[in-house]
């Protein structure tokens, strides 16, 4: 049957633009039940108490202060080694190299990474970090695994980041006299920040939300810790903790809620800072 002498072009126009319309309300909708339930169990259990005091009887009463320090610290040192080998091998693929072998197994890679179960980077985490190169369970273990798992998802969006700056911007650095190195430092890099932010944002909202990767080389000790070689307890295993072994379902929602958060306004002052950096660049 050919519906095209049915209904018309126009009609089937409107017909997709509701359904299109319908499935962003469901998303939406979804998206604000799942915040809204846990908000609404988690936010009558946070107090100044529970921000700032440490979890007494394994966390059945007491704070999480410990958990938001190790959650903190540990995607700090995540970011710190995922960053920049993120970002500069976008740079090599985007800028330096031709399309080879060597490139096409860098993406290989990447996609591979990306793709892989989180519970598989903590049992190698496990194994190499705190077994083999004797780190122990410390936030720096921890953190090297969550910084492997983030690097494809901002090497790969650094990557188109990079490749999208116009050939102009780069042409007339050139016929200015500036060197490759210099057009790709001060012209192409600044231009790409925006996108480049994104793709850190997204692969470090990601790694602090982690728990099965880091429950076998944080640790989980619910003490503050003091340095990078310390072990911890991030906010994701606490929960984790709390909720499948039955200690206290009333500050598991505590604690969700305080993740929630925390991704909330790391994501919300990004966007704010990308926004204004745009507007300056753009001379707003």
């Amino acid at each position: 049957m050919n519906f095209s002498k049915i209904i018309s072009p126009k009609m089937a126009q409107k017909i997709m633009n509701v359904v299109f319309i319908i499935s962003g309300a469901i998303i939406i909708l979804i998206l604000i039940f799942i915040i809204g339930y846990i908000l609404f169990n988690g936010i009558p259990v946070i107090n100044l108490e529970f921000l700032f005091s440490s979890p007494i009887d394994s966390g059945r009463s007491g704070g999480i202060f410990p958990m938001i320090v190790s959650s903190l610290y540990v995607t700090l040192v995540a970011g710190l080694i995922a960053t920049p080998l993120g970002v500069g091998a976008a740079t090599y693929i985007a800028e330096y190299s031709q399309e080879n072998k060597l490139v096409d197994l860098i993406r290989f890679g990447a996609e591979t990474l990306a793709s892989i179960p989180s519970i598989v980077f903590g049992l190698f985490g496990m194994a190499f970090f705190v077994v083999f190169l004797h780190l122990g369970w410390s936030i720096l273990s921890g953190g090297l695994v969550l910084a492997i798992m983030s690097l494809p998802t901002i090497f790969q969006v650094s990557e188109v980041a990079i490749s999208s700056i116009p050939n102009s911007y780069k042409e007339g650095s050139y016929g200015l006299g500036a060197s490759k190195w210099q057009t790709i430092y001060r012209v192409v890099l600044p231009a790409a920040i925006p996108g480049i932010a994104t793709g850190v944002i997204l692969g470090l909202t990601r790694a602090i939300s982690e728990a099965a990767a880091v429950m076998y080389s944080v640790g989980a000790s619910i003490q503050t810790p003091i340095s990078i070689f310390d072990p911890g307890r991030p906010l994701p295993l606490h929960l984790y903790m709390l909720a499948t072994e039955g200690i206290s379902l009333k500050n598991a929602y505590g604690t969700a809620t305080i993740l929630v958060l925390i991704v909330l306004i790391i994501t919300l002052v990004s966007n704010y800072i990308i926004n204004r950096y745009q507007n300056k660049m753009m001379g707003k």
